[in-house]
């Protein structure tokens, strides 16, 4: 059986949601839109949704120029706890994925596996740098076709989430790169790449810029005050453009606490058990060995944020400095 195969016997309906991550990027988008075209060639429905919002101009024209329709999970009002979720570049149990009413079946992801997490059917690769490339693969393996907004949708996503094949790539993502190259929209994705920056972006940037704080190759730098997640994210990965610099910790206070983005230059360095060990028991983090995320609950006044953020340094630069150093023994 292919991993298709898998799927499908492990679906009892012919309607599914397939849900993404909160505030889905290009990755978690293309591996839906891809997903649910392959049901469509079995002849199953299904509802792509998700938390959040779409904060980024890039991503939303991205929907815009492939016509992908997404549902936020506030407007699905009558899924049950019978329906059968999906998930694509996420799995249940971990921060940034809303816990909603249906029941998690199956899981198609490229981070690293959440021990508590349980499914019927689940494709997890970490290896792997897009899961947009797990789902290209789907359509070889099964003999589908894919259709040119499919094909774009994918490599879009495997570009985005492999910094454009120079962060985390495997071989499947480099064969899929090729696959799709040939069979998608070239001209779309270039608008898309050009599609980067809002005016409001600049402030986040100049935050960032203007406090940032380097402090033995460790980049600290704050976005300012309710900062979109994606873009958080990206300006991490401006920073990893300076010389020295070979981990980045970017941080912008939400409403409910602080969002981190963490990158890594080096292998001795894993972002990802980074992040898991130096908020561990404080807040919550982890993600591949070159990009990461985390969150830290906190809902105090300027003064307890400094001191909080003082704390989250100290963290970052001590478990940094063990990780390094357990690595060269």
């Amino acid at each position: 059986m292919t991993k298709l195969d898998n799927i499908l016997s492990n679906i009892s309906s012919n309607y599914v949601y397939i849900q993404t991550h909160n505030f889905p990027d290009p990755d978690a988008i293309a591996s839906a839109y891809g997903l649910q075209k392959l049901l469509e060639n079995k002849n199953i429905s299904s509802s792509i949704c998700y938390m959040g919002r779409i904060d980024r101009l890039s991503t939303a024209k991205m929907i815009e120029e492939l016509d992908i329709t997404l549902f936020n999970i506030k407007d699905v009002h009558n899924m049950t706890e019978d329906d059968e979720i999906i998930l694509v570049d996420s799995q249940k149990g971990n921060i940034n994925v809303e816990d909603i009413i249906g029941h998690e079946v199956i899981c198609i992801d490229h981070h690293p596996l959440n021990e508590a997490s349980e499914y019927k059917f689940a494709d997890i690769r970490k290896d792997v740098g897009a899961c947009a490339s797990i789902v290209g693969e789907y359509f070889i393996e099964n003999h589908i076709p894919i259709d040119k907004m499919t094909a774009t949708a994918l490599i879009y996503g495997i570009k985005i989430d492999t910094a454009n094949l120079s962060r985390g790539v495997s071989k499947l993502d480099l064969d899929m790169f090729y696959y799709l190259y040939t069979k998608c929209n070239m001209d779309i994705v270039r608008r898309l790449e050009h599609s980067v920056l809002q005016i409001d972006d600049l402030h986040a940037y100049a935050n960032a810029i203007n406090n940032i704080d380097i402090v033995e190759g460790i980049s600290f730098a704050n976005t300012g005050m309710d900062c979109p997640e994606a873009l958080i994210a990206t300006i991490s990965d401006f920073m990893m453009s300076i010389s020295n610099v070979y981990l980045s910790i970017v941080y912008a206070r939400k409403v409910e606490g602080l969002k981190l983005s963490v990158r890594s230059k080096f292998s001795t360095c894993d972002a990802g058990e980074l992040c898991k060990s130096a908020l561990m028991g404080f807040g919550n983090g982890g993600g591949h060995a070159h990009m990461a995320g985390g969150f830290v609950p906190f809902t105090g006044d300027d003064k307890q944020e400094e001191r909080l953020i003082a704390e989250i340094k100290e963290r970052f630069l001590l478990h940094a400095k063990n990780q390094v150093q357990l690595h060269n023994k």
